[in-house]
């Protein structure tokens, strides 16, 4: 069976506390947690808001930091990253798309496909054109196999007044195309933490 730890909205900085927490000490922790406890776990889900303000020097202490972490990382993209610098420190799977982070990986359990659901300027998610035919190019690629879909923006309202002005722009027109697809099961940060909530 496949185990994914997913971690999301990190916010890290190198240096500065964000919202009188620190980024660092809160990162430490989680990774301790899943080395300690949770090893076995085949890779795990970083959905974007890598760091705060998307600087290189960020991105650089947040690459040391990741690299203690016993499992592979899959970092994505959040409204506050930057892809230039995301590509440049963090590693990322061979099939990613040359103008996005947007992947697949093949696992034993079916597809995991990170999509990148940045829209430059604007703390609001979209899928462009571009990445939504990817999308559904590797849906129906995937043969049937169960295909699980994650992202940084939900596609829905949530009944969050401030996450919800922030949802993915296009996502009815997300949810058209992989209606079509029986396989498909998908996970946003914002859908994770709602769910949590109990909401």
């Amino acid at each position: 069976m496949l185990k994914a730890i997913w971690m999301t909205d990190l916010h890290f900085a190198h240096q500065i506390e964000i919202l009188g927490h620190n980024p660092r000490k809160r990162l430490g922790n989680a990774i301790d947690h899943v080395n300690q406890l949770h090893s076995d776990a085949d890779f795990c889900v970083v959905s974007g808001d890598l760091v705060n303000r998307g600087t290189a020097a960020d991105y650089n202490a947040l690459s040391g930091r990741l690299e203690s972490l016993s499992v592979p990382i899959l970092p994505m993209m959040g409204n506050h990253d930057n892809r230039q610098l995301l590509k440049e420190f963090l590693p990322l799977p061979s099939t990613c798309m040359d103008e996005f982070v947007q992947y697949s990986v093949t696992t034993p359990e079916g597809l995991i496909l990170c999509m990148d659901t940045h829209k430059l300027g604007s703390d609001a998610g979209e899928l462009c054109e571009t990445r939504l035919a990817w999308l559904e190019s590797q849906l129906k690629q995937s043969s049937g196999l169960p295909v699980f879909i994650f992202m940084h923006h939900p596609p829905i309202a949530l009944g969050l007044p401030t996450q919800d002005a922030d949802k993915l722009i296009n996502g009815d027109q997300f949810l058209d195309l992989i209606s079509n697809f029986d396989c498909v099961n998908t996970y946003s940060s914002d859908m994770f933490t709602a769910q949590f909530l109990g909401l």
